[in-house]
């Protein structure tokens, strides 16, 4: 695991981090390289999962729902990151809304935006390379619907600067995110990465 930028996620008070959406060790995977505890907003049908409900419940994760699927959700979801903004939590998403299909950031969807126009805070994008082929990411046909055949990796995780809240719209942090995505791509497959690691 390499990681770069921690020190973006500031210290104290409320900010939201973005990262793109390889695999579904994503969010173990960011969430253990934050020195803060962070707040994952997940699809419901995953916090909903029988084996993994009360890890998700112990890190207060948020679960969102399609508005077809039950009508509300979306707004007591928004509800809920907005209490935890402001008592001063910092809230993980994937403005994506899904994993990638074809190991490429996918444009960003509106919740994001969604979000800043309740509670204006600054976003700290983040770029995740690495994951992409193993069997949890979506490399080989659906995450997770076949034996891993690898159970290591070289993971690379780059948080860059915080964005101010009136200048985060969903085009520009998109494609900080795609910047900072192929840095990690860099840093991984760099033969010298204590190199990129001083940078």
């Amino acid at each position: 695991m390499r990681l770069r930028g921690q020190r973006h996620i500031p210290p104290r008070g409320a900010a939201v981090v973005v990262c793109n959406h390889v695999s579904f060790m994503d969010a173990l995977v960011i969430g253990g390289a934050s020195r803060r505890p962070l707040r994952f907003l997940m699809d419901k049908p995953i916090y909903d999962s029988p084996r993994l409900n009360w890890l998700f419940r112990l890190v207060g994760a948020i679960p969102v729902e399609s508005e077809r699927r039950d009508p509300g959700n979306i707004r007591r979801a928004l509800e809920q990151v907005s209490r935890a903004l402001a008592e001063g939590e910092v809230v993980m998403l994937f403005p994506e809304g899904r994993l990638t299909p074809d190991g490429d950031v996918q444009p960003f969807r509106r919740g994001l935006e969604l979000i800043l126009a309740r509670d204006p805070v600054p976003v700290i994008p983040a770029g995740l390379a690495g994951l992409w082929g193993s069997w949890t990411s979506h490399a080989d046909g659906p995450a997770m619907s076949r034996p891993p055949r690898r159970f290591r990796a070289r993971v690379a995780l780059v948080f860059g600067e915080p964005i101010a809240p009136h200048e985060a719209c969903r085009q520009r942090l998109e494609a900080q995110v795609r910047l900072l995505k192929a840095e990690a791509d860099q840093w991984i497959d760099t033969p010298n990465l204590n190199a990129l690691e001083r940078r």
